[in-house]
């Protein structure tokens, strides 16, 4: 980005499927891993949260990237906000020190129809400063967002088809 001034992306999406669907795949760790777009998100160990507070695993891989030759570490996803059918945001922590503070999170509106705008965020304004004087934020870029929006519609399409 050549804007050094944002520090926050939101891109939103309308999906034909219900909040509740969609929150489904947004609190499952399993669906982390099918609709990120990064190819990071290898595996994970953990159930689906319930409540700010949970957290799970996701085994990552970095060099997916191509960026940093990190290879292979697990992060904990630890829930900020959970509002079920509505909002849900997570921070990541993992070995680095001080943790990083960026956070990514799902918001669900219903469009009055059989569909949902979903609005996928990623916000590192609140990062620590060690990482801020490194200039490696956004990670990912805005495009991810985007794509992963386009996943996660297939994920939630898939998962009501194989209920009927």
């Amino acid at each position: 980005m050549s804007d050094e001034t944002v520090e926050r992306f939101e891109v939103s999406r309308t999906i034909p499927a219900s909040p509740s669907e969609i929150f489904a795949v947004l609190r499952d760790p399993q669906g982390h891993v099918d609709i990120d777009s990064s190819g990071m998100l290898q595996d994970f160990t953990g159930e689906p949260v319930s409540a700010a507070g949970d957290t799970f695993v996701i085994h990552m891989d970095r060099e997916s990237l191509g960026d940093v030759p990190l290879g292979r570490y697990d992060v904990t996803v630890a829930i900020r906000t959970y509002e079920p059918d509505r909002e849900i945001s997570w921070t990541i922590l993992g070995a680095v020190r001080p943790p990083i503070g960026h956070v990514y999170g799902y918001r669900l509106t219903p469009d009055g129809s059989d569909a949902t705008v979903v609005t996928s965020f990623y916000d590192w304004s609140d990062i620590d400063p060690v990482w801020r004087e490194r200039a490696i934020f956004p990670i990912l870029p805005e495009s991810a967002l985007k794509a992963t929006l386009g996943i996660l519609e297939r994920t939630v399409r898939r998962r009501i088809a194989a209920r009927r």
